[in-house]
């Protein structure tokens, strides 16, 4: 879930973007998502009012939601950065500094301008964030659930052997699954 505004500062985390990106993902995949659901994750992650947002705005996070998707799908450090290094040749920008006239802190943004569209703005900066933290930590910067029945993207900043599911539920239905099935 979406971390609370007060502890976002834009810019100055990757990890609370790339978790912004994988919320993204959760409203907008499999399909488009609805204009109610994308609207909460923006205002979770401090997205200044008034967000105008349409259904043809939400269609185009959806497109955008399918090609990140792509980097958590990544078997491997190397493919990530491949993806990564794609999407980020085909859609961003030479890196600015913007405060959004003086509403955010100074941050770094790819996109074509401070009122880029919402799918550019979305693929830009989780791209960003992303290759940051694959950067950081020489690894994959998230994943997609193990589980058959989830197959939900999550960050994976962890210091220890990467991340299988997305959340701890996830591994434990699993664990109790294949337990169940193992006592037949």
């Amino acid at each position: 879930m979406p971390v609370p505004q007060q502890d976002f500062l834009p810019g100055r985390s990757a990890r609370t973007a790339a978790q912004r990106a994988v919320d993204l993902l959760d409203v907008l995949l499999p399909g488009p998502g609805d204009v109610a659901s994308v609207l909460a994750v923006l205002r979770a992650y401090g997205e200044p009012e008034p967000i105008t947002l349409t259904a043809a705005d939400v269609e185009e996070l959806h497109e955008a939601a399918l090609a990140l998707y792509e980097v958590f799908a990544a078997p491997d450090v190397d493919r990530a950065a491949e993806v990564l290094n794609e999407l980020l040749a085909r859609h961003a920008r030479a890196p600015r500094l913007t405060t959004h006239g003086g509403t955010f802190p100074w941050h770094l943004h790819v996109d074509s301008h401070d009122d880029a569209p919402w799918g550019e703005w979305l693929l830009t900066s989780s791209c960003l964030a992303l290759a940051v933290l694959l950067a950081d930590r020489q690894a994959r910067p998230g994943g997609i659930c193990a589980s058959a029945s989830c197959r939900k993207s999550f960050v994976d900043t962890g210091s220890g052997g990467p991340r299988r599911y997305c959340s701890a539920r996830c591994a434990t239905r699993e664990r109790v699954a294949a337990h169940r099935k193992r006592a037949r």
